[in-house]
């Protein structure tokens, strides 16, 4: 990805680390401030939709390792980017999910945490607006990436369910989710504070 993004004229920086610890975390924002100088924007993405199946074949395990990643982890690089983004009066975008807003039979971890995220944007974004940092989210519908894949068993299972059950007809793509990204990021949402931009083809509107 750093190569792609240095060949189309761009600069780039890659770093290993597990944003569920907190030592981790704090060394990811000290290199990519050190990397470029300052901390202009933010998207929380790191996230793995854990155990999938019935909550009586789950374990506590499966419960604190997933939330350990989406929700502690996501609460981690907010805390430790919040200086730096006050600095620049930057942005932060969090990855929730349309699971948030629907029932998922078989994800009731996945889609617990992805709630958890809806509400610590709400919360954060009244805290940190008074430090001059923006604050929102994304919330994708069945999206084609490895993890979608995975949910649905194949991609083309994905397709299938999109077919019928997506009003667009079609699962988004990641390069939709990140145009709504970079339109949360940017200048013309001055007034949008705390909001959850869901990009889901109208599955949750049904």
């Amino acid at each position: 990805m750093v190569k792609q993004i240095r060949a189309e004229g761009g600069d780039g920086a890659f770093v290993r680390r597990d944003v569920a610890l907190e030592t981790d975390v704090a060394a990811m924002v000290a290199h990519a401030v050190k990397s470029f100088g300052k901390l202009d924007v933010v998207f929380n993405n790191a996230g793995l939709e854990g155990k999938l199946g019935p909550i009586e074949t789950l374990t506590a395990a499966d419960f604190d390792e997933t939330f350990a990643i989406n929700v502690r982890g996501t609460w981690l690089v907010m805390k430790h980017a919040l200086p730096h983004l006050a600095a620049t009066k930057g942005t932060i975008v969090n990855n929730s999910s349309v699971a948030a807003d629907i029932g998922m039979a078989g994800a009731t971890v996945y889609a617990t945490t992805k709630g958890a995220i809806t509400t610590l944007t709400r919360t954060a974004a009244i805290e940190f607006v008074k430090a001059g940092v923006q604050v929102n989210a994304v919330s994708p519908g069945p999206i084609e990436t490895d993890m979608g894949a995975r949910f649905f068993g194949s991609l083309d299972n994905m397709r299938g369910f999109a077919k019928s059950g997506v009003p667009l007809g079609v699962p988004c793509t990641p390069a939709d989710i990140a145009e709504a990204i970079l339109y949360l990021a940017s200048a013309q949402t001055r007034f949008v504070v705390g909001q959850t931009l869901t990009i889901d083809g109208g599955l949750a509107s049904q």
